[in-house]
């Protein structure tokens, strides 16, 4: 509330004028680890942090690697969760986790980079040489406002400084900067229009410089066919071929051949809150995932119905963030958990100091118009812990239960302020005490 009260009396150019002063101020204060390393930044609407992981994994076969991402932030082979509640920690707290990763000996380090760590330049200080493009859909308009062209135009920003950063010479080689970019979005020429010393596509779909011949999903995760090379992946979801894609590439430049790459991303087994299963001895599957907008919640449900078997059901535990985060979402998701899924329950994710019910009747009334029924496969527990646990009441054998929206995160903001959480937590002790029971 104060932090809130402060933006609006102080002018917006002396809030940004601090932190672009913090930013910089803090990667000359811890020696500008970024210069030391070869930096891969990561941007886009949905995947970055499993492309992020895949990346790492590709990478580590032969380097060391530090990375942070919104989920998990990794030193070498050592990994915390990201306890910060925002995919791009502070200024400050950025050049510290990179300056250890440089003194652990890191060559490579790997940042998710969004919009709104851009428009407080939290990207800044850091010197990148790659960059990387997932996909472009309305998100987090609000913050850029109300514009999906200046939320686009955010991202860009990276991309257009990319070519302006001083040459960097490691170990007497000089560092190319490169722009890797998803062929298959409809947004592919404005990333691909930066300059760079090196520009390479990836696809499924459309042509590219890298695309994917034929994959199949298997109970163990997909498969698919690179060039003259088949790669596994051990995280479910065929939507994680296209977050894998960046890492072969990056890998294969970095001189990894591809038995190896392939040896690295099939050992990256769990990427905490995204695709996550929760294994407790129980009859059916359970899936922590961060979904939390139409896209990804889609991509999640077509993943489900791909592994359920024959009459079975799908339920889904969703919300949505208030603080002023984008509206337009709720009733979209709404739209498509009542239409895919077979029970719906809506609960409460992050309402900030906005009305809880009001959010979670946004999603429920628009799931009631796509033919879900209230107390029969429609809920509305605003209690995250008592959505849950309805949720697991309501799975039999060989049903999926799907716990979308928060991921890995470590806190809920309430609105009586910030609590510690952790879907995975809870989930697990929710299905001991049914097991139990």
């Amino acid at each position: 509330m104060v932090k809130a009260l402060l933006k609006k009396i102080i002018p917006k150019q002396l809030f940004s004028a601090y932190y672009y002063g913090l930013a910089i101020g803090s990667a000359m204060y811890y020696g500008k680890p970024s210069e030391k390393m070869i930096v891969i930044g990561v941007t886009g609407t949905k995947g970055k942090t499993s492309t992020c992981n895949f990346i790492w994994a590709g990478l580590s076969e032969k380097y060391k690697v530090g990375m942070i991402t919104s989920a998990n932030i990794r030193i070498g082979d050592d990994e915390e969760l990201n306890a910060y509640h925002m995919t791009m920690p502070g200024r400050a707290t950025i050049q510290r986790l990179m300056k250890k990763m440089m003194d652990a000996g890191c060559q490579y380090c790997v940042i998710e980079t969004t919009s709104e760590g851009i428009k407080q330049f939290r990207h800044k200080g850091i010197a990148y040489d790659t960059l990387v493009f997932t996909n472009l859909t309305p998100e987090h308009l609000p913050s850029h406002g109300g514009s999906f062209e200046n939320y686009k135009q955010a991202k860009g920003t990276i991309f257009k400084e990319l070519s302006q950063r001083p040459k960097k010479v490691i170990d007497g080689k000089e560092i190319p900067t490169t722009v890797i970019v998803n062929a298959d979005s409809e947004h592919k020429d404005y990333f691909l229009s930066f300059p760079a010393d090196s520009k390479l596509t990836y696809s499924i779909v459309n042509p590219s410089d890298f695309q994917v011949k034929g994959s199949i999903h298997t109970p163990l995760g997909p498969q698919f066919t690179l060039g003259d090379s088949s790669y596994h992946l051990s995280i479910l979801g065929t939507f994680n071929i296209y977050n894998a894609l960046p890492a072969i590439i990056i890998a294969e430049k970095a001189g990894i051949i591809p038995a190896d790459i392939q040896a690295g991303l099939e050992r990256l087994t769990l990427i905490p809150g995204r695709m996550e299963q929760i294994k407790e001895g129980q009859n059916f599957s359970v899936i922590v995932d961060y979904a939390h907008e139409k896209e990804s919640m889609g991509a999640l449900l077509a993943t489900a119905k791909s592994m359920r078997p024959a009459g079975k059901k799908i339920i889904v535990v969703l919300g949505a963030e208030g603080g002023g985060r984008d509206k337009a979402k709720r009733p979209a998701m709404g739209q498509i958990v009542g239409k895919e899924a077979d029970y719906v329950v809506v609960s409460d994710v992050d309402p900030y100091e906005d009305d809880p019910k009001q959010i979670a009747e946004d999603i429920a009334v628009v799931a009631e118009k796509m033919g879900k029924v209230r107390e029969q496969n429609l809920f509305t527990i605003l209690d995250r812990k008592e959505g849950i646990a309805k949720a697991l009441s309501l799975a039999k054998t060989g049903d999926i239960v799907l716990i979308t929206g928060k991921g890995a995160e470590q806190s809920m903001y309430t609105n009586s302020g910030k609590i510690a959480w952790d879907d995975r937590t809870v989930v697990k002790e929710l299905l001991r005490n049914k097991i139990q029971n």
